[in-house]
Formats: structure tokens, sequence, C-alpha cells
């Protein structure tokens, strides 16, 4: 199999995409903007500081060695990849606070002397219908791709088994039955915010997030979570795939009429039988192709999206802090009101702060800190007056960062990425979470991977299937790269090589493929 394809943009998609295809012997060209892959995992370094610029918290270690292996690599080669323990501490209004161990043993412990024998008790039956849930919904609805909704009721039994463990029904009040305590309730429920959701408002098989935070574990690389970008690109590259950095893909034209598709650039011309497009997809539509967005897209409800500050500072002496804290206001659903149905700020707001350096010192300079700190506030289209807000919001968190013991004095580094911020990078409405999971944005009712009015052209990332986070964004390169495998099919064993075509003003020599540091 010889059909050369190229894919644009080295997200975390796009890398997972190289990776698979590589494997099974395809020609890969990998096209990236900017300086290094990574894409949403990004990287800032800055006097001394070492910050991701992207997601924190990463689970499915499996989803993660699969990559890598798909491209004949092992993780560990690539990775020092550490299991936190606690894989974060809760801390609530109230003063009190509990850490999510590593283990069920050590979690239940935990459980039963911050809230009693109740509590314990409820969290194994917690964790069992977790499990269950968990193993009736990956192998059926987020590790394939079901190409229609046609496609997914040809599976009753399937769709039986999830509703009979009552995946349909509403997180808040299906985990609210396992504890009594609204500390509790609020712990095992606050993932919903990362498909987008209110507790109160997402179905229940999106506990399956709450599943891999408290039973699967969380991770950490050392260096930080742009490592994985790094050692996914290393490993791409090792297993042949042509990557090439700082180049700006300004269109895709698709394949037609025994044309193959085309990737232009400001320095010229790619040729392809498939192209996998994994920016964003408004932004694929808005800026590289020359159709309109799908319906289910162009009307698609967005996720919040985040204020994420980045601060380098003082150690505060003897500060006793965890990996990753999840800060919980007073309030509970009145935020979630002010956030998703009014479209403001929300008054009470629960806050996540990493604190990396706790785990590899490296990361900043002696004595000081790299925090990652993150707050939901609505996506652009609440219309919020941005260049104002933002710096009343970085006041009030930088005055509750010190307050709760985070950071000593002023910070030494502050870099602060707003949902104008996130629209430059090419996220639609703003928000690095994409489309939310609500029913009506689930499995075959998200966009697909393919359209077919862009022949040639495969979609990956957040915005498809399977949806938001790491883990799915890795597995929608594998879904990616199997729909591109069957469109170049047998043809390809005989096809002529197609690649880079120099430019008639191009300066002499093809720009060097850059490899990933």
């Amino acid at each position: 199999m010889n059909g050369r394809v190229v894919i644009v943009g080295a997200g975390l998609g796009g890398l997972s995409a190289a990776c698979h295809l590589a494997g099974r012997g395809v020609p890969v060209t990998l096209l990236e903007r900017s300086g290094y892959p990574g894409g949403r995992a990004g990287l800032l370094e800055r006097d001394g500081y070492r910050f991701d610029t992207g997601p924190a918290v990463l689970t499915m270690l499996g989803v993660m060695e699969d990559t890598f292996a798909a491209a004949g690599a092992d993780l560990h080669d690539h990775l020092d990849l550490i299991r936190l323990d606690p894989a974060y501490r809760a801390r609530f209004a109230d003063g009190s606070h509990v850490h999510v161990r590593a283990s069920q043993s050590d979690m239940r412990e935990e459980l039963r002397a911050f809230s009693g024998d109740g509590a314990a008790d409820g969290f194994d039956d917690l964790v069992a219908w977790l499990q269950q849930l968990f193993e009736r919904e990956f192998a059926d609805f987020i590790d394939r791709d079901f190409q229609s909704l046609a496609s997914l009721l040809r599976q009753p039994a399937a769709l039986a088994r999830l509703a009979a463990a009552g995946g349909f029904g509403r997180l808040q009040p299906a985990v609210d039955r396992f504890f009594d305590d609204p500390r509790l309730q609020r712990l095992f429920s606050f993932q919903a915010m990362y498909a987008g959701m209110s507790p109160m408002r997402a179905l229940a098989m999106y506990s399956v997030i709450t599943y891999l935070d408290t039973v699967q574990g969380v991770y950490f690389p050392r260096g930080g979570v742009h490592e994985l970008s790094a050692g996914l690109a290393h490993a791409a590259q090792d297993a042949g795939v042509d990557l090439r950095l700082g180049v700006e893909v300004e269109a895709i034209t698709p394949a037609g009429g025994g044309v193959p598709a085309r990737v232009r650039t400001s320095d010229g011309t790619f040729e392809a039988e498939v192209v996998v497009a994994n920016p964003d997809l408004p932004e694929v539509y808005d800026r590289l192709v020359d159709v309109d967005a799908p319906r289910r897209l162009r009307r698609g409800h967005y996720s919040p999206s985040c204020l994420l500050w980045l601060v380098g500072g003082r150690r505060p002496e003897g500060a006793d802090r965890a990996h990753h804290t999840i800060h919980f206001g007073a309030a509970w659903s009145r935020t979630f009101t002010e956030l998703l149905d009014e479209g403001r700020p929300q008054s009470d707001p629960s806050r996540f702060v990493t604190t990396p350096s706790l785990t590899d010192p490296d990361l900043a300079p002696a004595g000081r800190d790299v925090l990652h700190v993150l707050e939901p506030v609505p996506n652009l289209q609440a219309g919020l007056d941005w260049p104002s807000l933002e710096p009343q919001l970085t006041e009030r968190m930088l005055t509750w960062l010190g307050e709760t013991g985070h950071l000593e004095g002023n910070p030494e580094v502050l870099h602060t990425i707003s949902p104008v911020d996130w629209a430059a990078e090419g996220m639609g409405a703003g928000t690095p979470f994409s489309l939310d999971h609500r029913f009506s944005q689930t499995g075959p009712l998200r966009p697909a991977l393919t359209d077919r009015r862009l022949p040639g052209v495969v979609f990956v990332g957040s915005a498809t299937r399977p949806g938001v986070g790491v883990p799915m964004v890795l597995i929608s390169g594998r879904l990616a790269a199997d729909r591109v495998v069957e469109q170049l099919g047998p043809r390809s064993a005989g096809s002529r090589r197609l690649g880079w075509q120099r430019p008639t003003n191009a300066a002499e020599g093809d720009r060097e493929s850059a490899h990933a540091s």
C-alpha cells in the first residue's frame, strides 16, 4: 500500500493518525504550522518556567500505549510516565478536603475517614456501577465509528445493555444515590464539565470520565503533558512519517475526476490520495475547504470555554498542596445556570489548579512553581466584552490564588488564554472543548469523519467522533486512519507516488523535515 497521505495539523489527533497509518505502511507527510507538534497540547517556555498550554490531565494509559505501539514504538521508551497518587485533591468551601487515591482500597479508607462508613460502602458500589458502564460503553460506542444513527440502531443488544445499566439517565441523580454527603456528590459528578455539560443535564454514560479519573488512574509525563506530543512525533518519524514544521496550510482541494486531492501551502502544493484534516472542524470549513459546514456543525451547541492562566512564581513556605486540586465553590447548581443559561461568568466558580512542578521540579526555577489555573467561562457566543472582563477576572483569580496558598506574592510570569485567544487559534466559538456532548451530539449524531462533498478528505479531532479529551482524540486518530485505509483500498497498491511539488518560484531545496523537540 503506497498511496500518499497528507495530514494537516500535528495536534494529538493528527499525530495519532500518523502513527496508525505509518504502522500500516502508508506514506505520510504531516504538516504543522507552528514550530513544534502538539496543537492544543502545546508548550510555553518563559524565564525558566515551562508551561503546558492545553490538557493537564492524562488518563487511559492503554490508549496512549496503543497509539505508540501502532507505530512500532513503546510509550515507555519515549515518556517517563508517573501515576499520580493522589490523582488530585478536592477542596471544599467549608475548609475540608479529600484526596482521590490511586487504589480502590486506599480511596475507600480515605472516604471512610472523610465522611464515614456509608461513604466507603457507597464508593464500592459506585465503582462497580462505573465498571459496568465502562465495559458496556467503551467497546460498543467509544472505540468504534457508527457512521449513521441507523448503524447504531442495528445494535439493539448493545443499546439495551447500556440502558439497563442506567447510561441514558441523568448523571447527577445517578451519582447522588451512592452518597448522602453533598461534597462527594460533587466530587464524583463534576467531570461532566469535561464534556461541556452540567452534571444535572449530562447523561449518566459520561460518568465514564469519573471512572477514568478515579479508577483507571491519572498520569503525568516528566517534562509536562507536551512530552506526549513530542513523543508521538518522534515515534511517527521513526516509523517513516515526514514531519514538516512551520508550514502554513492555505487550502485543501478534494479529489475528483481522477485528480488527487491537493493541499496548498505558503511554500507550494502537496498532492495526496487522501488528506486528513486535524484543525478544529469549524476552522476547516471556514478557511480550508470551499463548501459550507454541515448543518450539524453550523447549528451545533458548543461547550463553555475557559480562562487558562499560566502562572509562575514563588512557592509559599510550608504549603500543603497536590499536583491537581479541584477547588469547589460554595454554590453548585446556580453556577451552572449562570454559565450555561445566562452566559455570564460564575459568581462563585470552581477552579482547577495544576502544579506540575511539585512532581517535576525542573519545570520551574528553584523555590518557584508552575501553576496551570483553569476557570470555566462562557464561550464567545455569549457576546461578552472580553477586553474589559479578562483583567477583572484575572485580578479576582490572583487574589484567590494567594488566599488559597498556591502563590506567594506577585507572579513572576503571568500568561492568560481567554476565549478570544482560543478563537484566534482556530477553535470554534472560542472554546478548546469543541461541541458539547448532549445526546444530539453524541456517537453517530456528532459530525462525521468524512463529508461526501469532500472526497479524499478525512477529519480527525475533538469536534468529530468519538469526542473531546486526550483519549478520545487519540482514538479519533485511529478511526480516521481506518477510514483512510478504506479509501485507499486495493487501488493504492499500483498508484503513482504523490508528494511535494516545488512551486516555480521556490528556493532551491525542499524544506527540511524538522524533528520534534
